[in-house]
């Protein structure tokens, strides 16, 4: 795939981050999606639970403002996002989902109704649609992130689904 097309799925993709339209990512982007997540789903902000997802959600956005907030502003644009994805993640996934990874140990926990370490397929659709994605999309999505078929997500599958989502051509 051209560099340019990879680019153009990068960009699309910043959508995703950009919780309040507003035309950049910031640490608020990241606040309003586990607020979200956490009314989805009825657990308070106060609870373990509440409290991982909100550390979850400063530690990836430290992570996204150490990739590609260039001019240090505390904001990504979208020009930055694409940069940062494009020099310094798409080669190595990895890295992506480590940054990615405590917020997702979290949601997954938070949507992991009984605590025994995955959520079901229709939970995991719940947050990809709280997430901003179109309710066919985060249908589709989840049941692919269930690669084993046995109704249920874990962390094992949605880490590197995510990385390979946001930093590898399609």
């Amino acid at each position: 795939m051209v560099s340019s097309e990879y680019e153009r799925r990068i960009a699309a993709r910043f959508a995703t981050f950009d919780q309040d339209g507003n035309g950049w990512i910031d640490r608020e982007d990241f606040n309003v999606a586990a607020k979200a997540l956490l009314a989805e789903f009825g657990v308070t902000a106060r609870s373990d639970k509440g409290q991982a997802l909100y550390a979850g959600a400063e530690a990836f956005w430290q992570g996204m403002a150490g990739i590609a907030d260039r001019d240090g502003d505390q904001r990504i644009t979208r020009e930055e996002f694409v940069t940062g994805a494009v020099k310094r993640l798409r080669d190595n996934p990895e890295r992506f989902a480590e940054i990615a990874r405590p917020f997702l140990h979290a949601a997954l926990a938070v949507a992991d109704g009984d605590g025994d370490g995955a959520a079901t397929v229709e939970d995991t659709e719940r947050v990809l649609r709280v997430l901003g994605v179109p309710g066919d999309t985060a249908r589709a999505t989840a049941a692919a992130l269930d690669a084993d078929a046995d109704g249920r997500v874990g962390e094992a599958e949605i880490v590197p689904a995510f990385a390979r989502y946001f930093t590898v051509p399609e």
